[in-house]
Order: structure tokens, then C-alpha cells, then sequence
């Protein structure tokens, strides 16, 4: 059974995950789509994933084995499972972004834990901090993420993706000096992509806040580092 911590943005759940009785075999289909975005970031919850769907196939399965491998699915998917087709689109766009993304991964960590921070978004900095660390983004460049596009360190290109991020939020646009930047780096594709990136994890951090939930078990939030 996972482990998960009290600690969510503030307070209890608001919505209860699925009890194992309440999953059903269509749900699978979903869960399916799940392991592709969680490879694509090498996510230490892909493995639960893949068991869920060994090569035998879910029908094969006797359903004492289902129910002991639902049992460890992760809490964020048994919540977000009680509005399966709009969890499905959420994931399809997360596939999109993570496995056929045009930003590179580094770039793509980088908006993303801007944005978490922004939001004050537990779940999402705590998990994405794990992702980032193994693409090789360092404990001291995340604690500068924190600081914002005016510390230290940043290359041209790095600095232009926090500020880009920042007046996403602040002003629901890209402001022309930063674009101008991105442009010297970025083809015509990424400059799309990167304000999509922005805007869907800000609605991650949007939903993981108001629904209040709980971080596994290794996501220590906002400490994160």
C-alpha cells in the first residue's frame, strides 16, 4: 500500500480517492495512456503503472491479483479517476507535452517548477523536483528557481523561460523583449509549445491545490531541493 503524507496545501482531502471496489476494467484504458507520460519522465511511479497492465493482459488476471495491484495505484490517480474522460484528455495532453514535446527536458523542468513555485503547488514542485534532479537540474539551480529570472547563474536562453513564465502569470502573455529572446533560441513550434506548458501546469497546480492533495510518500513539497 503506498504511503502518502498528511501534508497537502491545507487540510484533509476535499474529494476521497476510489476505493478499489469502485474501479472497474474500463479505467484501465487510462491508466494505460498513464504509463506512457510517467516513462517519458522516468517517474518512480512507472513501474506500479506497468504492473497493473502485465504482457498476460488485466482479463488474465485473477481478481484477488487485480485488486492487490489497484491497491498501490497512486492517490492523484484514484481521485482524479472520478472524472475519467476529462483525466484521459488531461493525460492525452500530458503525453503530448512529455513523450512528443518539442522543448527540451531541461527547459520543460524548468517552466514547470517556475510555474509550481508560482502557484505554491506542493505536489507539483515536490514530484518535479524528483523528475528534475534526474535530468541533472542541480539542488542549487532548483533553489534558484525559486528566486526567480533575476538570479544569478541563468543563461540567456534559461532566463527567458522563468520571465516568459512569470508574465504568463502575472499578465497572461509573453511580453515582446522576453519573446524576442526565446526567438533567437527557439523554432516556431517550441515558441508554441512553451506557453501551453506553462498554462497546463498551472492548471495542475490549480487542481492538485483545490482538491488538497496529499503527497506520496518521498515528495517533501515545497522543501524540496
Amino acid at each position: 500500500m503506498n504511503n502518502h503524507s498528511a501534508e497537502s496545501k491545507a487540510g484533509e482531502p476535499r474529494i476521497q480517492p476510489l476505493q478499489i471496489n469502485e474501479l472497474s476494467d474500463d479505467l484501465i484504458a487510462i491508466i494505460v495512456r498513464m504509463i506512457a507520460v510517467n516513462r517519458a519522465v522516468d517517474s518512480r511511479e512507472q513501474d506500479v503503472l506497468t504492473d497493473l497492465v502485465p504482457d498476460s493482459g488485466v482479463a488474465a488476471m485473477p481478481p484477488a491479483d487485480m485488486s492487490a495491484l489497484l491497491a498501490n495505484l497512486p492517490e492523484i490517480v484514484r481521485t482524479m479517476l472520478r472524472h475519467p474522460d476529462l483525466f484521459a484528455k488531461q493525460v492525452d495532453i500530458g503525453i503530448q507535452l512529455l513523450v512528443q514535446g518539442r522543448l527540451s527536458p531541461r527547459i520543460r523542468e524548468l517552466a514547470i517548477l517556475r510555474m509550481g513555485w508560482l502557484c505554491q503547488a506542493p505536489y507539483q514542485w515536490g514530484e518535479h523536483v524528483l523528475v528534475s534532479r534526474k535530468l541533472g537540474i542541480t539542488s542549487d539551480e532548483i533553489e534558484r528557481i525559486t528566486l526567480g529570472p533575476e538570479a544569478s547563474g541563468w543563461n540567456e536562453l534559461e532566463q527567458a523561460i522563468l520571465k516568459a513564465t512569470d508574465e504568463l502569470y502575472k499578465d497572461a502573455m509573453i511580453g515582446d523583449a522576453t519573446w524576442a529572446v526565446l526567438a533567437k533560441h527557439l523554432d516556431d513550434q517550441q515558441l508554441i509549445e512553451l506557453p501551453i506548458v506553462v498554462g497546463q501546469y498551472q492548471t495542475v497546480a490549480y487542481y492538485q491545490n483545490s482538491l488538497r492533495l496529499r503527497l506520496h510518500d518521498g515528495n517533501s513539497g515545497l522543501k524540496a531541493r
